[in-house]
């Protein structure tokens, strides 16, 4: 599906460190959108290797900012016509989504996300404990007596699709464009000028850019060393794991906040389960049994008919998390170093919107409008952009 490219070129007009969802998205976009082609996508692992191979695919906007909602939802939309626009099926499939609430408290969050969210057109609502148990009769409404099960925030357009099919159609689309992707390169320094990028150093040659766009989730923190800048990003394990395939039974995407759990079932049957972050700072994709005994205790709770139902396979990926659980987006003080990075848990979702978005601001020099409150600045600002209430546990 891609050129192989046996050398770099001395010079590009863009480069892009990090060919996940993001930086393919973005070279996609600035080619198609901005007639920007000369461009070169780094990648030390292998295409779409990172967290957009690592996580569990959910789809959503049912947030709690007023910047977040707008954002995400902007996402959704694009996300319609991706399979079309790629000729390539993602698998895209609306399922509504349910975020459970077993706490007063929680409902009272629940309702004040609906609100936000129909100002701003998305459709959410807060739904009540029977509403629940109709949609999902399989359910145990107790959840074996640890936490019982009030109701939920209801999202209707949120939706799975296939992550690494994603990561194919924003990179042959790319391709087909020109933007050459150099998998199996190590971005090892970027040279910075009188305050300004000049260039990058790989370990296949050294490249003259007078743009560079840094979009490594996890390992952020190393290349926004190359350039000098500090962010308060750190970085977590978060862990996942797939069921073996059944028959299909759930058709709703489920999250709990108080269980740490959202699952989702896919086409081809698997159940796709996440839990909570792991609790310590390690730059690590290792998994643990720990996790795996945790998570399907917890599933358990809500299903107990699963107890025979064997795991296939676990994995791991690097959130890289912000304090207020919102994204670091847009120009930085170093001239023309973008960055893209600090989406804890919920990258994914934000694929094309993030494409849009970026390649616009790497485009023009400047911010696009939907980013304006995910800013570098806001931290030094004290202006939080504070999204912890929507995150919930998962993508």
């Amino acid at each position: 599906m891609f050129t192989a490219h046996e050398s770099l070129r001395p010079s590009y007009d863009v480069v892009i460190i990090g060919a996940g969802g993001h930086g393919l998205a973005a070279a996609y976009y600035l080619a198609r959108d901005h007639g920007v082609r000369n461009i070169a996508v780094i990648e030390k692992g292998y295409l779409g290797g990172g967290n957009t191979g690592r996580n569990t695919t959910i789809i959503r906007s049912n947030y709690l900012t007023p910047e977040g909602v707008k954002f995400y939802d902007e996402s959704v939309r694009l996300w319609q016509d991706l399979s079309e626009d790629f000729d390539l099926n993602l698998f895209y499939s609306t399922r509504g989504h349910f975020t459970l609430a077993h706490t007063d408290a929680a409902m009272r969050t629940m309702r004040w996300r609906a609100e936000v969210n129909k100002h701003f057109g998305v459709k959410s609502e807060a739904v009540d404990a029977a509403f629940v148990k109709r949609a999902l009769p399989m359910i145990d409404m107790q959840c074996g007596g640890h936490a019982p099960i009030l109701g939920a925030l209801f999202h209707e357009p949120g939706a799975i699709a296939r992550h690494d099919a994603v990561a194919w159609g924003y990179g042959r689309g790319a391709d087909r464009r020109g933007v050459e992707i150099h998998q199996r390169t190590e971005v090892t320094g970027i040279r910075v000028q009188s305050g300004r990028v000049v260039g990058v150093d790989t370990t296949r040659g050294a490249i003259s850019t007078p743009r560079v766009l840094c979009a490594v989730a996890g390992f952020t923190p190393r290349v926004l060393d190359m350039v000098g800048l500090h962010t308060p990003i750190y970085v977590h394990p978060l862990q996942a794991m797939v069921s073996e395939p059944v028959k299909p039974w759930l058709d709703p995407v489920i999250v709990s906040g108080s269980l740490h759990v959202y699952v989702s079932q896919t086409a081809r049957g698997e159940l796709v389960m996440g839990a909570s972050l792991d609790p310590y700072e390690l730059h690590s994709t290792r998994s643990t049994l720990d996790f795996a005994e945790g998570l399907s205790a917890h599933m358990l709770d809500m299903f107990p008919f699963l107890s025979e139902v064997k795991v296939n396979r676990q994995w791991a990926g690097l959130a890289d998390m912000t304090p207020d659980f919102a994204p670091i987006m847009g120009v930085t003080p170093v001239e023309g170093f973008f960055l893209d990075a600090g989406w804890g848990t919920w990258g994914f979702k934000a694929t094309p919107v993030c494409g849009k978005t970026m390649s616009y601001t790497v485009a023009t020099g400047r911010n696009h409008p939907l980013i304006e409150g995910f800013s570098i600045d806001r931290f030094a600002r004290y202006q939080m952009t504070g999204e912890k209430g929507a995150a919930s546990v998962g993508h």
